[in-house]
C-alpha cells in the first residue's frame, strides 16, 4: 500500500518524517544516554564497590571531563569536513556501534587487584575512551542531523519530544532499576562488581543494535536540498559561534540542565541509602519519578504551540523552582520527595525536549549571519553539555562526600554527611533552576525567526540568480 503522502507544517515547509522515522531517530539517543547515565551513576560503583576513595573519584572525573570538553569542538570541525557519500552525519553510528557497546563495558571491568597510579590510570582511560572518544563521535553528528533531516521546526520539535523520551526512560532505568537489578544479581541480594558488569553488558548490546538501526533509517534531506556549507578554518567558526547569543543560551542552558539531571542519577542512591534508610527505595522514588517525565512528555508540544519555546521553558522551570523550595523546607520527609521532588523533575523534561530546536534555531541564525550554518560544531552545544554535566554532576559529589569525610561502612550518616546529601541533592538544583529562568529569558529569537528565514530565502535566491 502506497504512503499517505506528507503535507506541509504551519509555516508551509515540506513535512519529511513519519512515526517510524521518529522512533529510529530517538533511538541514538539511548547509547548516548546509556554511557552519560552510566558515568553519572559510576561513583557510588566507584566509592562502595570497588573501594575508590570518593576524592579520588571526583578527581577522576573532572580530569576526564577537562579532556572531554576539547574533543566537542575538534569532533564538529572533523564532521564539518566530511565527504562520505552517506553524508555528514549518517556514517559516524555505524561508525561507533560496536566502540560504543565495548566502552560502557570497559567502565565497570575494573581489574581487580589494581591499586594506586594503576587504578587511577585504568578509571581514567575508560571515561577518556567513553565521553571524550565514542559519545563524541555520535553526539555531534546526532546533534547536527535534526538540522539536516528537516527543515520544519514542527518536526524538530517532534523529533526533540522523542528523543528525550527515549534519552529519559534509559536515564530513568539506569537511575530506577541500577541498584534492585544489580542487587538482585549479586550473592545475598547484594551487588557485587560482576552483577554491575552483566548490567552493563546488556545496555552496551543494545545501545550497539539502537545505532545500526538509527544509521539504516537516518537521512540527510534537507542538506540535500541546499548547497552544503564549507568548512570554515577551526578558530574562525568558534569565533563566529561565540559571536551568536543564542549558541552561547543553548550551550550554557543546557549545561546546566543536564547537571541537573547528572546530579539527580547519582545522587538519588546516597540519598536513599543514608536519608531514607534504604537504598532499594531508590526504585520507589525513581517509579514515583517516572509522573512528572509522561506529564511533561505529554505537554511540551502543546505548551510549545501555544506559548512559544521561551516561555515553555520559563513555566517549567518555575514550577520546578517551587518544588526545590518546598524540599528545602522538609528535607527529610518521605512523602514530600516522592511529591515536591516531583517538580524539579517536570522543570527539565522542556529543555530536553526543545534543546536540538533550540539548536537548530541557533544554527539558523548562524547563516543568518554569516552565510554558513557551521553545523558540525554547533551541534557541539548540546554533547557538551551532556558529556561535561555527566563528569561534573560525579565530580560534585564526590568532593562535596570529601569535604564531609564520607565513609561508606559507617552505620549512620553523621549531620555533615547528612547536611553534604542534602547540598547536592535540594539546594544545587534548587540555585541552578533559578539560573536558567534568567538564562532563557534571553532566547527570543521566535519573535523573528520568520523574517530571518525569509531573509536567508532570498539571499540565496539572489545569490542563484546571479
Amino acid at each position: 500500500m502506497a504512503k499517505k503522502p506528507l503535507g506541509v507544517d504551519k509555516m508551509g515547509i515540506q513535512k519529511t518524517m513519519r512515526f517510524g522515522d521518529y522512533m529510529a531517530d530517538a533511538g541514538g539517543q539511548f547509547a548516548l544516554n546509556g554511557i552519560s547515565g552510566l558515568i553519572s551513576a559510576i561513583t557510588y560503583f566507584y566509592t562502595d564497590k570497588v573501594g575508590v576513595s570518593a576524592l579520588m573519584a571526583a578527581n577522576i572525573l573532572l580530569a576526564a571531563k577537562i579532556c572531554d570538553a576539547f574533543t566537542d569542538l575538534i569532533m564538529g570541525k572533523i564532521m564539518d569536513n566530511g565527504k562520505s557519500p552517506k553524508g555528514k552525519c549518517r556514517p559516524w553510528f555505524l561508525r561507533m556501534a560496536i566502540p560504543a557497546m565495548v566502552a560502557i563495558i570497559a567502565l565497570f571491568t575494573v581489574p581487580k587487584g589494581l591499586t594506586g597510579i594503576g587504578l587511577a590510570a585504568y578509571l581514567f582511560i575508560t571515561n577518556i575512551f567513553a565521553s571524550a572518544i565514542v559519545s563524541t563521535a555520535i553526539a555531534i553528528p546526532y546533534g547536527a542531523i535534526m538540522v539536516m533531516r528537516t527543515k520544519s521546526i514542527d518536526e524538530r520539535n517532534t523529533m526533540g519530544i522523542f528523543r528525550a523520551a527515549i534519552g529519559y526512560v534509559i536515564g530513568m532505568i539506569i537511575a530506577i532499576a541500577l541498584v534492585p537489578i544489580t542487587n538482585a544479581l549479586g550473592p545475598n541480594g547484594v551487588a557485587d562488581q560482576a552483577s554491575y558488569i552483566k548490567f552493563a553488558v546488556v545496555v552496551g548490546v543494545l545501545s550497539a543494535i539502537f545505532l545500526f538501526i538509527l544509521y539504516k533509517n537516518s537521512k540527510e534531506t534537507a542538506a540535500m536540498e541546499e548547497k552544503p556549507d564549507d568548512g570554515l578554518p577551526f578558530f574562525d567558526a568558534i569565533g563566529k559561534l561565540f559571536k551568536n547569543k543564542y549558541w552561547i543560551i543553548v550551550l550554557v542552558a543546557n549545561l546546566f540542565v543536564q547537571i541537573i539531571y547528572a546530579v539527580s542519577g547519582a545522587a538519588g542512591t546516597y540519598y536513599a541509602k543514608w536519608i531514607l534508610g534504604n537504598d532499594n527505595l531508590i526504585g520507589i522514588m525513581g517509579a514515583v519519578g517516572l509522573i512528572p517525565t509522561f506529564v511533561g512528555f505529554g505537554v511540551v508540544g502543546p505548551l510549545t504551540k501555544k506559548f512559544g519555546v521561551k516561555k515553555t521553558l520559563q513555566i517549567g522551570f518555575a514550577i520546578g523552582i517551587i518544588g526545590a523550595a518546598i524540599r528545602v523546607v522538609f528535607p527529610a520527609n518521605l512523602i514530600v520527595t516522592l511529591t515536591a521532588g516531583l517538580l524539579p523533575s517536570f522543570a527539565t523534561i522542556p529543555m530536553m525536549c526543545l534543546g536540538g530546536t533550540m539548536n537548530s534555531m541557533a544554527m539558523d541564525y548562524n547563516d543568518y549571519l554569516y552565510g554558513n550554518k557551521i553545523i558540525g560544531m554547533s551541534a557541539s552545544a548540546t554533547s557538551f553539555g551532556a558529556k561535561v554535566a555527566g563528569g561534573l554532576g560525579g565530580s560534585i559529589i564526590g568532593w562535596i562526600l570529601a569535604a564531609v569525610h564520607y565513609d561508606a561502612s559507617a552505620a549512620t550518616a553523621s549531620t555533615a554527611v547528612r547536611y553534604g546529601i542534602y547540598g547536592f541533592s535540594i539546594y544545587l538544583p534548587l540555585v541552578i533552576l533559578i539560573i536558567l529562568l534568567i538564562i532563557v529569558s534571553r532566547f527570543d529569537i521566535e519573535a523573528k525567526y520568520t523574517d530571518m528565514m525569509a531573509e536567508i530565502e532570498a539571499r540565496k535566491a539572489a545569490e542563484a540568480n546571479k
